[in-house]
């Protein structure tokens, strides 16, 4: 068990859980509703991969759920996302958890930053 935390604590982040809890390198699209797939984001670009922080420019999709998430169409928005923290998944040292911003339009008018932040388990 020590040797799993000391890899953690030295080795930076190669991969990041996807829903599943499996380690994916440089994932290009990442789920973030992992119960029902209805706010995730797509066609990321990586910057920082491989450090501790690793940031993701790409297009948010969200279901508006209106009248029910059944029946709601998906948007579409230019988002962020910052990966960090540490965890071994595997024995790969990855990233704990994601935080998404918006630079313009939001799915979320009335979220706090803290509600967009996503943890990331390994299974």
């Amino acid at each position: 068990m020590i040797a799993v935390v000391l890899l953690a604590a030295v080795s930076p982040p190669r991969a990041l859980p996807s829903c599943l809890g499996k380690p994916t390198v440089r994932p290009s699209s990442v789920v973030l509703a992992c119960a029902d797939a209805n706010f995730g984001m797509r066609k990321l670009v990586w910057r920082g991969w491989g450090r501790a922080t690793a940031r993701a420019t790409g297009t948010a999709y969200a279901n508006d759920c209106n009248p029910n998430c059944a029946a709601g169409h998906f948007h579409s928005y230019p988002a962020v996302l910052v990966s960090s923290g540490r965890q071994v998944c595997h024995g790969v040292p990855s990233h704990a958890r994601l935080r998404i911003s918006f630079p313009g339009r939001t799915p979320f008018p009335k979220a706090t930053p803290a509600d967009l932040v996503y943890p990331r388990r390994c299974s």
